[in-house]
């Protein structure tokens, strides 16, 4: 097993990590910059991505003919962890949520070029934001998409016309370019279908924009109603019933990419926390000489590391063709503590300050709560780990693909 990163994906991540210090860490001192309401104020974000744009650092994971770096999941892996070593580091290079699941997933399904075009390419230049519309507020789906949705999709001719609920849609507020989850038909498999519509298109509006305990990020969450959208079926995305299919391909390595991210919080939480410490006195005693204080950083530490070693071969197997579900599950439920332990030990070693708004500790501590929670519950992942392995017995823990 080779942990070594070849020179030029090291080279790219030391490109990444010095952006991100220069040009956007600076952002997070200026309250002016960001509320919770904008996450990022746009003309501050449009500067900066330009600037991204001019290092050669932009949109890693499209393909370099569209614009992109056109990296491996595993190159990606060490590019967005040290993005987002800053809360605004993702954004700016344009490889955040939701928009990096979206873009990945219509480079893959999308066939026609023409289609590439009008749907992808806005969303890579940085010209719209886009929004995944899949969950749906009780009784409807939300961890079981394929049992619970109850959003409908009709058939009237050439057109299909939506009907139904959804919420905590990620960007919605903000967004131009929609991939849209419905069910077509009551069979347990094939019974969701997929499609993508522009939020000129009448029909639909948001409901409202949600508050939660986390700091938004730019377009919020929101819940929306659909009361008679009409998608043309030429805008449906693979075939009728593939609807769960699509959601695989996406989330996966979606879920993955959320956990290369959250080790770069965990890791900027601890690095706060390491110059407190290193600088505050105790009883005549450097904190960082004590040893609760040394053993609390130690801990993290070591997990911050199982989470990358966790991630990094999910993201091996990704490239190597497997599906690797039970890896992504794994660094998902072990990231998403990870990076709340992260944040909130360096909230206890920095004290009143970590707990102050002096830091981005508290922003990193809001967001972090909602990691066990987004892109399946991870008692949910949970429970995948426990199918898989009492379908594969020994061979759970195999070497390989």
């Amino acid at each position: 097993m080779d942990f070594n990163l070849d020179a030029e994906t090291d080279a790219l991540r030391l490109r990444v990590r010095e952006f991100i210090a220069a040009e956007v860490m600076p952002l997070e001192t200026d309250r002016d910059n960001y509320n919770e309401y904008d996450n990022i104020k746009l003309s501050v974000l449009n500067e900066t991505r330009a600037r991204a744009r001019a290092a050669g650092i932009w949109a890693p994971q499209m393909p370099k003919a569209r614009g992109g770096m056109e990296l491996s999941m595993s190159a990606r892996a060490a590019l967005y962890e040290e993005a987002n070593r800053s809360i605004f580091g993702p954004v700016c290079i344009n490889c955040q949520a939701p928009d990096d699941g979206n873009m990945s997933v219509l480079n893959k399904v999308l066939v026609d070029e023409g289609l590439k075009d009008t749907w992808l390419q806005p969303i890579i230049d940085g010209d719209v934001r886009s929004s995944f519309v899949m969950t749906e507020p009780h009784p409807g789906s939300g961890s079981d998409p394929a049992g619970m949705m109850l959003t409908t999709a009709a058939r009237e001719g050439d057109d299909w016309v939506i009907r139904g609920r959804k919420w905590y849609i990620s960007g919605a507020e903000v967004a131009s370019h929609f991939i849209l989850v419905a069910r077509t038909s009551d069979d347990p498999r094939k019974g969701l279908s997929a499609f993508l519509f522009h939020r000129d298109d009448p029909g639909w509006h948001i409901v409202r924009r949600i508050a939660n305990m986390g700091p938004d990020e730019h377009g919020g969450v929101c819940e929306l109603e659909f009361d008679g959208l009409r998608i043309p079926d030429a805008h449906r995305l693979l075939e009728v019933g593939d609807g769960l299919k699509l959601t695989q391909i996406r989330l996966g390595p979606a879920r993955l990419t959320h956990c290369m991210r959250w080790l770069g919080l965990a890791k900027r939480s601890m690095d706060i926390a390491n110059e407190y410490i290193s600088e505050r006195m105790s009883f005549g005693v450097n904190l960082a000489e004590r040893e609760s204080v040394q053993i609390m950083l130690g801990d993290i530490a070591k997990d911050i590391q199982i989470g990358r070693l966790l991630t990094m071969h999910a993201a091996w197997m990704l490239d190597q063709g497997d599906y690797a579900r039970k890896e992504v599950s794994m660094a998902k439920i072990h990231v998403a503590d990870v990076l709340h332990a992260a944040s909130d030990t360096a909230i206890q070693l920095c004290g009143a300050k970590g707990y102050s708004k002096d830091t981005v500790l508290e922003w990193i501590y809001r967001y972090a709560r909602c990691a066990r929670i987004v892109d399946g519950a991870s008692e949910v992942h949970k429970m995948v780990l426990s199918r898989n392995y009492r379908n594969e017995g020994m061979d759970f823990w195999r070497w390989g693909v």
